[in-house]
C-alpha cells in the first residue's frame, strides 16, 4: 500500500497528497499519469502526476475534490495508505526538446498538470510562457512554482481579483496579435478552455497540444472508455495520449462522455454528503 506522507489543502476545493511510489518515481516522466483507488470498494481515479522525487520515492498527486471518490481520496490523512496507485500510464509529453518559444497555459486544476511539463520545456532550453487562469484569485495554484521557472508569466481571472480580467485565452490572443513568434502551445484545464484554445491557435496555425483527462476503467486500452475522437479517428486516451493536437479533438462528444454519468455521479456525492454530515 501506499502511504500518504504529506497533505496540504491549495485553496477550498483542491487538495496536494505526496506519496510514497518508489518504483513509480524512479521512470515517470512529465505528462505520465496513475490510476489510484482508495480502497477495495473505490473507484478508480486517473490523476496526473504533478511531481516527483526519485531519491526519496515520493510522487505527489494533485487533485480537485468534485465528487465521493475524489472527497474520499482528500479526507486521508497524513499516514494513512492508499490501496492502488498504477503507474506511470499514458505517453509522456515530448516536452524534452527545444522547440524555440512554448507557451503553457493551466487553468485551474489544470496547472498542477502544466508544472513538470513546463519544467521539461524550460530544461530543454525553450524560451518559456506560461499563462495561469481561474475564476478567481483563491483558485490559483502553483503560482510560486510557475513564476520560478518561466521566463514570462501571466495570471488571468475570470472575475478580476488577480492579475488580468479575463480568460487565458485573452493574453493568448493579445500575444499573437501583437506578432510573438509562438513555436507550440501546450494546454490543460477544462475542456471548453481547452477548445477555445485550440480555436486562438488555429487560424494562425500554431501547433497545439492539449492533455484529455477522459473517464478511465482499466487505463490500458481494454474496456475503451476513455475513447475520444481525434481527427476522426478513435483513439483511447489511456494508451495513445493523454497528449492530442488540439486543433484534431473532437470537444463536444468529449464533453458529452464526461457527462454520461452525472446522474449516478450525483447520487454517490450526495450519499457520501448525508454520511459526513452533510460536507460537500
Amino acid at each position: 500500500m501506499y502511504e500518504v506522507k504529506s497533505k496540504r489543502a491549495l485553496n477550498p476545493t483542491t487538495k496536494m497528497l505526496v506519496v510514497t511510489a518508489p518504483d513509480i518515481a524512479k521512470v515517470c516522466r512529465p505528462g505520465q499519469f496513475v490510476v489510484v483507488r482508495v480502497n477495495e470498494t473505490g473507484e478508480r481515479i486517473p490523476l496526473t502526476i504533478a511531481d516527483s522525487d526519485t531519491a526519496k520515492g515520493l510522487i505527489t498527486l494533485v487533485f480537485q475534490e468534485v465528487g465521493k471518490s475524489t472527497k474520499l481520496l482528500g479526507s486521508l490523512g497524513v499516514g494513512a495508505r492508499i490501496l492502488d496507485v498504477v503507474g506511470p500510464l499514458g505517453k509522456p509529453t515530448d516536452a524534452e526538446r527545444k522547440y524555440g518559444t512554448v507557451v503553457v497555459i493551466g487553468g485551474g486544476c489544470g496547472t498542477a498538470i502544466c508544472y513538470p511539463v513546463a519544467k521539461a520545456f524550460k530544461a530543454a532550453g525553450n524560451y518559456l510562457i506560461t499563462i495561469n487562469g481561474a475564476r478567481s484569485a483563491d483558485l490559483l495554484i502553483f503560482r510560486k512554482e510557475m513564476e520560478a521557472i518561466s521566463d514570462e508569466m501571466y495570471e488571468t481571472t475570470d472575475d478580476g481579483t488577480c492579475g488580468i480580467h479575463g480568460f487565458v485565452t485573452t493574453v493568448l490572443g493579445d500575444l499573437i496579435q501583437k506578432g510573438r513568434k509562438i513555436d507550440l502551445v501546450f494546454a490543460v484545464g477544462p475542456v471548453p478552455m481547452m477548445k477555445f484554445v485550440s480555436k486562438t491557435t488555429e487560424p494562425p496555425k500554431i501547433p497545439t497540444v492539449v492533455s484529455l483527462n477522459s473517464l478511465m476503467v482499466d487505463a490500458t486500452g481494454m474496456c475503451g472508455a476513455c475513447r475520444v475522437t481525434v481527427g476522426g479517428q478513435m483513439r483511447f486516451t489511456c494508451v495513445d495520449g493523454p497528449d492530442f493536437d488540439g486543433h484534431l479533438v473532437d470537444y463536444n462528444e468529449l464533453m458529452g462522455r464526461l457527462n454520461a454519468y452525472r446522474e449516478q455521479e450525483t447520487v454517490a456525492d450526495t450519499k457520501w454528503s448525508d454520511a459526513h454530515g452533510g460536507k460537500k
